[in-house]
């Protein structure tokens, strides 16, 4: 039966052509479809130009003249529907979606053949690199296996990852593509693990690009000497044929265009700072500076040559990423050798300059590219310099810890009266732990590390980046550790939450209760809570207000702010307001404002006030309101939006 709906999702339809429906659907698919052409194309051309093949196949997968009259009739009143986060991209009985998918599937295909590769000229950007955001070692490691495979393999890999399909409707899929072989491609593809969390990623997003300018320096003076360059191609051609060697003394850094001492100290491994393993006791900062060098690498002294000089100069075959609001050029001098050694399949060198950490990872078995990332961590202390993410694959993610951590733990956040589990470490590095930034589908667990050292015990959850996230609970300005008793009990229903602010570069996310709300219909009360993401670069900082009532596992987004500085040290305060429906079947507006809110109006579609920090009113289904406070001394405030 599933092969029969395969092959019926693939046949011609009859009747008219609906043209814009088929342009509905390509817009409301298209970074799904975008991502599947990336990933089956070939990683030879280079990321930017797989970035501009894939966008082209895809905006070309929709059909034209007498082609229209091939698309699959779509089911009646069907309209492109808005999807939250963790709902599916695509569903397998849109036959809409199936006809693009063929049509983009056979159009990589096509150009992953050398014959009938796309020409070179075109499409283009002239003097921007446009490129996907790096995931790390481990989205690079996965890369470097699909590269191996086939087209048809790769494509195989990733509508099983990707789609969630059977073996059957692969097979089916590829038969209607044009591969010949469909059979040979999955078994190919079973050669790679399957990680569908990594298809996921940023990394293979042709969607959410970096703009780099291509070197200036080099391009004016390639630009003079265009005909010299020319005649040197010509002379040398057979010599740029021969086999690579394998890394040179830079690795995958640029040619050096620049040098000044300043600058070539800082590429000397000889001069990198290496702190004793003692040094934080007498510190005078428990920060990322009284970390000592660890790592089983620290020694290799051609592997740290090559990361600084990726650092200084990173090359065509280089991914680099940053949190937002770091800079991702060279240090300025010798920065500080953290760790140097092998996580699962990539060599990894963390240095730190004082106000970054910089993540080098290549792979480990000698092939070509590297990645690169920064992480802003300036006015770290204590907790917030106790743990780096050393890598992640296949869901895990390991962590290098500070040398003040005298014990680590895993800890699920929705289960706060569940004793934490206990983490192996071995030379300040942990076994591998759920990652949270990595999961999929529906969010039924949050798993963060827990560690004790000298300050007490505190809470850090991965949200896909270098460090990991601080988390603590209590009013603002008054925070304590999110590992008490209370801490634990705020975050149980709010911790899927986090989730929105995965790669934002998020220094802390806070939780507060602000509020128990009596219900109208008598059951119960419930619960307002403000979570609050703090950032390394000071603005940009994320409030949310969220609503549970009783029995539900859950906490619902009520409104959420962005650049504001309600809920945090600076403004104590916060107003919220939700639509509920009783059990009765019944509308009401409730609105719940801080301690020391005096008095709550709603107006618009509701018109009602209300002494204190509490307001219930009744509402018609769908109704709006507009919410402001007043404060004990006086000041209004206005709803979280």
């Amino acid at each position: 039966m599933q092969s029969q709906d395969v092959a019926q999702r693939h046949a011609p339809a009859s009747g008219p052509a609906d043209v814009e429906q088929a342009e509905a659907t390509l817009v409301e698919h298209y970074p799904r479809l975008v991502r599947l052409a990336y990933l089956v194309l070939p990683p030879g051309p280079g990321r930017g130009r797989r970035v501009l093949t894939a966008h082209a196949l895809t905006q070309r997968a929709l059909p034209r003249g007498k082609q229209a009259d091939r698309i699959p009739a779509q089911p009646a009143g069907r309209t492109p529907a808005r999807r939250g986060p963790a709902e599916p991209a695509a569903r397998p009985d849109d036959p809409g979606y199936a006809y693009l998918r063929e049509r983009v599937l056979r159009a990589a295909l096509a150009a992953a053949r050398p014959r009938r590769a796309l020409p070179q000229p075109l499409p283009r950007v002239w003097g921007l690199r446009l490129l996907p955001r790096s995931g790390g070692a481990d989205e690079l490691a996965l890369d470097q296996r699909l590269s191996k495979l086939s087209a048809p393999a790769r494509a195989a890999y990733v509508l099983r990852g990707l789609d969630r399909l059977s073996d059957d409707d692969i097979r089916e899929i590829l038969e209607a593509a044009g591969v010949d072989d469909p059979g040979g491609a999955l078994a190919m593809a079973n050669s790679v693990p399957a990680q569908p969390g990594l298809l996921s990623s940023p990394e293979f997003d042709p969607c959410t690009l970096q703009a780099r300018p291509t070197d200036l320096l080099r391009r004016r003076q390639h630009t003079r000497a265009a005909l010299g360059a020319a005649a040197a191609l010509a002379v040398c051609g057979a010599l740029l044929g021969l086999p690579h060697s394998g890394w040179g003394p830079d690795g995958a850094a640029a040619p050096a265009y620049a040098e000044n001492p300043a600058a070539q100290a800082a590429l000397d491994p000889a001069k990198l700072t290496r702190v004793s393993p003692t040094a934080w006791h007498t510190a005078a900062r428990t920060d990322f500076s009284a970390w000592p060098a660890r790592g089983p690498l620290t020694g290799d002294k051609d592997l740290l040559r090559r990361a600084l000089a990726v650092w200084a100069r990173p090359g065509q075959n280089v991914r680099v990423s940053a949190t937002p609001g770091t800079q991702t050029g060279g240090p300025a001098g010798p920065p500080q050798l953290l760790y140097a050694g092998q996580v699962d399949a990539a060599r990894v060198v963390i240095l730190y300059d004082g106000l970054r950490i910089a993540r080098y990872a290549e792979p480990a078995d000698g092939t070509q590219g590297a990645a690169l990332d920064f992480a802003r961590v300036d006015g770290a202390t204590g907790a917030e310099a106790s743990a780096l993410v050393l890598g992640r694959a296949d869901g895990n993610v390991q962590y290098l810890l500070a040398p003040w951590v005298k014990k680590a733990a895993t800890r699920d956040l929705m289960k706060p009266a569940a004793a934490p589990a206990p983490l192996a470490v071995h030379g300040g590095v942990t076994a591998p732990l759920t990652s949270p930034a990595l999961a999929t589908g529906n969010c039924t667990s949050w798993t963060v590390l827990q560690v004790t050292g000298g300050s007490g015990t505190q809470l850090a959850t991965d949200l896909g980046e270098l460090v990991p996230a601080r988390l603590t609970a209590g009013r603002p300005g008054a925070t304590g550790e999110a590992a008490t008793t209370e801490g634990l009990q705020a975050w149980a229903p709010f911790a899927c939450s986090l989730a929105t602010e995965r790669s934002s570069g998020v220094r802390s996310v806070n939780a507060w209760d602000f509020a128990k709300q009596p219900l109208p219909d008598g059951s119960g009360a419930g619960q307002w809570a403000c979570t609050r993401a703090e950032t390394w670069r000071g603005d940009g900082a994320a409030a949310l207000a969220q609503f549970r009532v009783p029995g539900s596992r859950y906490g619902a987004v009520t409104a959420k702010g962005t650049g504001t500085a309600a809920c945090g040290p600076r403004d104590p305060h916060v107003l919220a307001g939700v639509l509920w429906k009783s059990r009765g079947g019944h509308w009401y507006l409730l609105a719940a404002g801080s301690p020391d809110t005096v008095a709550i109006h709603a107006s618009g579609g509701i018109t009602a006030s209300a002494p204190g920090s509490l307001l219930v009113a009744k509402a018609a289904q769908g109704a709006q309101a507009q919410l402001k406070g007043t404060l004990a001394g006086g000041r209004a405030i206005e709803g979280l939006h």
